[in-house]
């Protein structure tokens, strides 16, 4: 018999070769295939991973990260969720500096990150064309976020970067069957969201992408916001 710990990883992990194998959809296979044949030129070295990703980090955590899809020269490359791109840079800053990650970049698997009381996961695990899954695609996964949801027992905050992600996490509370409040909350940076007792409370960010990044709409400052505002709710909880 299994300690409770132990019982969640061995979940987790099974989930995770589950992910890992899972050919689903005839667009995102043949995409996320293709981007690691024919290579961005700065990775041409780089032996990509071409295939789903799954989840990562503490299987006792207090806060889940919900992110959209993984990036098609980042996580698709690395084969770890925001990691080595621009979106993972500005993430882990963030995590860093509210004490959820040990060190403040993201880069590679094996270059010695370790998550902190925190998971990431995301509504899409292959990277989508464009950044833009169909909606065929989100339905696809959403048993896998369902399942991550129904192990990680331990979190208290989620925080869902960018609309996507928020529409994705709500849809997957209501299928595991709690009464979400009507009309359904609003996708809003900042925002933080008591879906029902014994849900974690919600907060929403933009999305750290480059294009959100590099035009202002979400600074350092405020993604930092997000992340520190997570670590005072669940010290109180």
């Amino acid at each position: 018999m299994y300690a409770v710990g132990q019982e969640v990883v061995v979940g987790l992990d099974n989930l995770n070769r589950e992910v890992i194998a899972c050919r689903r959809c005839a667009r995102l296979v043949a995409w996320r295939e293709q981007v690691a044949r024919e290579k961005r030129r700065a990775y041409r070295d780089d032996e990509y991973w071409g295939k789903p990703l799954p989840g990562w980090g503490d299987p006792q955590a207090h806060l889940l990260i919900v992110g959209l899809a993984p990036a098609a020269h980042g996580g698709n490359r690395t084969g770890r969720m925001f990691t080595g791109d621009s979106s993972a840079d500005a993430l882990f800053i963030a995590l860093y500096r509210a004490g959820f990650a040990n060190q403040p970049t993201s880069r590679h698997r094996n270059d010695g990150l370790m998550l902190r009381d925190a998971y990431i996961t995301a509504v899409v695990r292959c990277a989508p064309p464009a950044n833009r899954p169909t909606p065929a695609e989100l339905h696809n996964c959403q048993s896998f976020l369902e399942r991550e949801m129904a192990l990680l027992e331990q979190v208290q905050v989620v925080v869902a970067l960018g609309q996507i992600a928020f529409t994705g996490y709500l849809r997957a509370v209501a299928a595991r069957g709690p009464s979400l409040p009507q009309p359904l909350p609003r996708f809003g940076h900042g925002q933080q969201y008591h879906l029902a007792d014994g849900l974690p409370v919600l907060l929403a960010s933009y999305h750290p992408s480059r294009q959100n990044t590099q035009t202002g709409r979400l600074t350092q400052a405020m993604l930092d916001a997000v992340f520190l505002q997570a670590r005072q709710i669940i010290g109180q909880g």
